[in-house]
């Protein structure tokens, strides 16, 4: 069965980098949210960057000039694993980046990233920084290093 993707991006006039997952998890599509089952460490990392405690959660993207948006507009998934998708149509992520600062895309995961260099990367012009993913399902790496990969984050958005 496809699923549509539920969720708005997250963006204005003065975002700098993009942000973007695969697909929202079954968690984030009851919560209506991104990243939103519990174990997932995405909002963890930002808040620890960040230094901040982070209440709301779109004010702070985009007070920060971060978009948040995912890769994949439908598909066939089983519950929320990655590995799973199949019969993929992409989100028009140009039409993002025709509408903000971004310079940079950051893509979560390998599926994302993967995903964005076939079909995506020839409609923006942008090579996409690969991020780990911070779902509880990968596990390969420890919070701290998916920490220090994600200060990328920081410096792209310091770059004038």
């Amino acid at each position: 069965m496809i699923i549509n993707h539920p969720l708005k991006p997250i963006y204005n006039q003065d975002s700098k980098i993009l942000i973007l997952g695969s697909f929202p998890s079954v968690k984030s599509r009851e919560n209506n949210f991104y990243y939103a089952h519990p174990q997932n460490q995405f909002w963890k990392i930002l808040s620890d960057l960040f230094n901040e405690n982070i209440t709301d959660k779109k004010e702070f993207l985009l007070k920060n000039n971060i978009a948040l948006f995912d890769v994949i507009k439908s598909c066939e998934i089983e519950g929320s694993a990655d590995q799973t998708i199949k019969n993929v149509k992409v989100n028009d992520i140009k039409k993002i980046v025709d509408n903000s600062n971004i310079k940079y895309i950051f893509t979560t995961g390998r599926k994302a990233t993967n995903l964005y260099n076939k079909y995506i990367e020839k409609t923006t012009n942008i090579k996409t920084i690969y991020l780990p993913s911070t779902s509880p399902l990968f596990s390969k790496m420890k919070y701290e290093e998916k920490l220090e990969e994600y200060k990328k984050i920081l410096y792209y958005l310091s770059i004038k």
